[in-house]
């Protein structure tokens, strides 16, 4: 199933897309697609419609704007130098454990949204990755396989980062990657059992229409199991919480020499199964 939210920004209601490609105004059955939801089998809930009553929800307008597929996420974690080619292009070693980091949350929007430079911005980065949403709180997991079960699905993050504030401002990564809009999410959560393998998903991403990421999900270095078994040991994983799983090689700190988005920038991004972004960038 994929799950979507539409709507003005801070007016979101949550949707489906039904077997033709179009949206479904579903928000007679779901307020939202947030903790509450997704801990009380809101998932579960809607497989269990039939064709017709999906064909009886509202039809959304095609002009209607493409929201995040989940609500203000309680907490956004990131995995830094997940992919093996990425952290030789950064001069960094292969991490023995998984690099985790915070990004806030109210970075999290649509995946057609313009993306703003940050004022005093000197070096802002693209960043297509794998988003992990939880579905079930997640404390102490016992073993990779149950991880499974508190996995409500996923979908491409943009995890825009600017690396002056990242890398040259006291060395705290969270700071380069929080700015407003540094996280779309979308265009829609694909529930995980209608994903055949996670760990062999193609990811690209164009800047300007030139691609400049093309990689897989074959080639993380902790794939999304282990890294959901390993965060549950160190701290609770709400539902609905979203977990960004580091990106392949060709950001844009690994040009040679490093290129940089500015304002005009479009990006383009695809994961197999989940979709398609595009992003303009504008001055903040």
């Amino acid at each position: 199933m994929k799950l979507i939210r539409f709507g003005q920004a801070g007016q979101e209601r949550p949707g489906i897309i039904d077997a033709s490609g179009q949206r479904r105004d579903c928000s007679a059955i779901a307020v939202d697609f947030d903790r509450v939801f997704f801990d009380a089998g809101g998932i579960e809930r809607l497989a269990k419609l039939s064709a017709t009553e999906i064909a009886a929800m509202p039809i959304v307008a095609k002009e209607v704007r493409w929201g995040a597929p989940i609500a203000r996420p309680g907490k956004v974690v990131c995995i830094g130098l997940n992919y093996a080619d990425h952290a030789a292009e950064s001069g960094m070693a292969v991490p023995t454990e998984p690099v985790v980091f915070l990004k806030a949350s109210n970075t999290v929007v649509g995946p057609y949204d313009d993306v703003l430079i940050p004022r005093l911005a000197q070096k802002t980065d693209w960043e297509v990755e794998l988003g992990v949403i939880i579905g079930r709180t997640a404390r102490y997991l016992p073993s990779l396989e149950s991880t499974a079960a508190h996995i409500a699905g996923y979908c491409i993050s943009n995890d825009v980062s600017e690396r002056a504030f990242q890398l040259e401002r006291g060395g705290q990564w969270t700071k380069g990657k929080s700015c407003d809009t540094f996280n779309p999410l979308g265009p829609w959560l694909l529930t995980s059992n209608e994903v055949a393998d996670v760990n062999n998903l193609a990811m690209t991403l164009h800047v300007n229409g030139a691609r400049k990421q093309n990689g897989s999900t074959k080639t993380m270095v902790f794939n999304p199991a282990f890294v959901v078994h390993y965060l549950s040991q160190f701290m609770t994983l709400e539902a609905g919480d979203v977990i960004t799983t580091g990106t392949p090689p060709g950001v844009g700190l690994g040009q040679k020499p490093p290129q940089f988005l500015k304002a005009g920038d479009v990006m383009e991004l695809t994961i197999t199964g989940l979709g398609a972004q595009r992003q303009t960038c504008r001055d903040a």
